[in-house]
């Protein structure tokens, strides 16, 4: 079990919350038990702002949401291994209250259940430094290679004994469970001046939809419309936008003149997103790093995400 080190990646403050959220204090709280990066209980609920008694009722009320995936108690040993590193746990010493710790599914499900703002907040931070351990893991993966590639040697020569041979089959498992999941979710880049190749993109991933569309982008205006409207017959559309973008560009005129030629599109002001998400007919998920409108204008990345975020998002518009 050990405190995972990762590069650093941008750090902000959560507004109007006094946890201070930047990356490094979550990176700090993020462990590897059992081959996985999870957070304690107690860690979580310093981070969502709730007691800790409160964060694991909320979980026991909803069982069934927290496979063994998503949550589990430690053991003994894994519990006193805990407490001997971390002076925050020494008052678990002697505690028979059992302790939880949550893979990254986990902390998203722990957000969800307690229908808190600063919960949704915080978690969307944590995920993102999940996301960065993640990719900095892919970057050494040349190395952790030429490191199986060692210990296969090692396995080889009949001169180990046993115990050596565990250890070496201890690692493998490490390795290999840090890498479970490993179909990282596909990425592109676009660079400045891309605007076709982004706009083409874009066109291709607004028909793959068969039944709907959802988009999470407090910048649109009539350029996201044009995108949209490349969609295939019959597919439904909802742009969840700011206020101040409908009032200005997609107005009830928009809107009207957009389903005489291609309904049926559905406005939605909202105030709780700052990134923006493409949702494909609710089982793709896509992060964008800019604006639908914007793409190519500057440099921006698109990533496809894990669906499992998607109900989170939806009920959230």
């Amino acid at each position: 079990m050990n405190m995972t080190d990762f590069p650093q990646i941008h750090n902000t403050e959560l507004a109007g919350s006094r946890i201070p959220a930047t990356d490094d204090f979550i990176k700090s709280r993020i462990f590897t038990v059992r081959g996985l990066q999870v957070v304690i209980d107690r860690d979580l609920a310093e981070l969502y702002g709730v007691q800790t008694k409160v964060l694991n009722q909320a979980v026991k009320r909803n069982a069934n949401r927290f496979p063994p995936e998503f949550m589990f108690v430690l053991a003994k040993d894994e519990t006193d291994e805990l407490v001997t590193n971390c002076d925050r746990f020494a008052s678990m010493k002697h505690s028979s209250v059992p302790m939880r710790a949550f893979s990254e599914h986990g902390v998203i499900m722990v957000a969800s259940v307690l229908k808190s703002d600063i919960a949704a907040q915080i978690s969307v931070r944590i995920t993102r430094v999940f996301v960065a351990m993640r990719k900095a893991l892919a970057s050494i993966a040349p190395i952790l290679m030429r490191i199986d590639n060692v210990e296969q040697r090692q396995i080889a020569d009949r001169t180990l004994n046993e115990e050596n041979q565990r250890r070496n089959e201890e690692r493998f498992d490490t390795i290999f469970r840090a890498m479970d999941g490993g179909d990282f979710p596909p990425q592109k880049v676009f660079f400045e001046g891309r605007h076709y190749d982004a706009y083409s993109f874009a066109k291709k991933l607004v028909r793959k939809a068969a039944k709907r569309i959802v988009l999470v982008d407090g910048y649109s205006d009539e350029v996201t419309l044009d995108i949209l409207s490349q969609k295939k017959v019959g597919v439904a559309v909802l742009v969840a936008t700011s206020q101040k973008m409908i009032d200005k560009h997609l107005t009830s005129v928009a809107v009207e003149k957009f389903n005489k030629q291609n309904p049926t599109l559905t406005v939605k002001a909202v105030v709780t997103f700052h990134d923006r998400f493409l949702i494909v007919d609710d089982k793709d998920l896509y992060h964008f790093g800019a604006s639908l409108k914007d793409l190519g204008r500057k440099y921006c990345a698109v990533t496809k995400m894990d669906a499992m975020f998607i109900p989170s998002i939806l009920e959230r518009i």
